[in-house]
C-alpha cells in the first residue's frame, strides 16, 4: 500500500543560474537544508557530494549546457492506485477519529488524487524545456520509456537506476559551486565547473563513471562530503 507520495515536483525549483565558465561564481547560492521525506516515509540517509569536471572549456562548455534540465523523472503514476490507497488509509482510521463517513473518504481520496494529478502535470510540462537544475541526470542519462512506464517503485526500475546511476532518485537540491578549484593550475583555454547536490543513501560513482566515458575529455571528480 503506497502511504507517502515522494512528488518531487513538490521541491522548489531552483533559479537557472549563470552558465558562465570557468568559476560559476555567479551561480552563488546556499547549499540549505537536507531534503526532507515524504509524509508517511522514513528519512533516507542523505548524502552530500561535490562533483568537480574540468577540461577544454569549450567542451566543457557544451557539457554544462547538456547537463541543465527539469530535475524530474516523469514515471508513469497510478492515478487508480493512489486514489485506492488514500482511501483506504482514510477508512482504516478508528470512526471516532476519522471525521468522516465512507462516502467522504472516498471524496477525500478522489480529490487528493485529482490534486496529484493537476500538480504532475504542471510538473511534466517542464520536462524537456526547463533548465533550471544545473546537473539533471535523466537529461544526461535518460530512463528509458519503458522503465518510465513502470514507476519509481517499481522493482526492475530500483534495479535500472541502481545499474546505471547507482542511486535510486535524481540528486537534489542541485548548485553550482562558486569558485570550484582542482589543487592546481589549470592549463591554457581550460576551465573548471563544480555542483554540489544531496543523493539518498548512496553514490552516484556509476553515473559519473558513465558520463566520464561518454565526454573523454574532461576530467571528474566525485567526492562525499561532509552535509552542513
Amino acid at each position: 500500500m503506497t502511504v507517502g507520495f515522494a512528488l518531487p515536483w513538490d521541491e522548489d525549483e531552483p533559479a537557472v543560474p549563470s552558465p558562465d565558465l570557468p568559476s560559476a561564481a555567479s551561480a552563488v547560492r546556499r547549499r540549505g537544508r537536507q531534503p526532507a521525506a515524504a509524509p508517511g516515509q522514513t528519512s533516507p540517509d542523505w548524502l552530500y557530494h561535490h562533483l568537480t569536471i574540468h577540461g577544454p572549456e569549450t567542451l566543457l562548455r557544451a557539457f554544462a549546457d547538456a547537463a541543465r534540465g527539469s530535475g524530474l523523472i516523469p514515471w508513469r503514476l497510478d492515478f487508480a492506485r493512489i486514489e485506492e490507497d488514500v482511501f483506504l488509509l482514510a477508512a482504516a482510521q478508528p470512526p471516532a477519529r476519522r471525521n468522516l463517513t465512507i462516502d467522504g473518504c472516498r471524496i477525500l481520496a478522489r480529490q487528493f488524487c485529482e490534486c496529484v494529478a493537476a500538480r504532475r502535470a504542471r510538473a511534466m510540462a517542464l520536462v524537456g524545456r526547463s533548465r533550471a537544475c544545473p546537473f539533471d541526470l535523466h537529461t544526461l542519462l535518460p530512463v528509458p520509456p519503458d522503465i518510465l512506464e513502470r514507476g519509481s517503485t517499481d522493482p526492475a526500475a530500483l534495479a535500472w537506476l541502481a545499474a546505471n546511476w547507482g542511486i535510486p532518485d535524481q540528486p537534489r537540491h542541485v548548485v553550482e559551486r562558486p569558485a570550484p578549484g582542482i589543487g592546481r593550475r589549470l592549463p591554457r583555454g581550460h576551465a573548471v565547473i563544480g555542483y554540489g547536490f544531496f543523493t539518498p543513501g548512496e553514490t552516484p560513482g556509476t553515473a559519473i563513471a558513465a558520463l566520464a566515458a561518454r565526454w573523454p575529455g574532461l576530467e571528474f571528480r566525485l567526492q562525499p562530503r561532509p552535509a552542513d
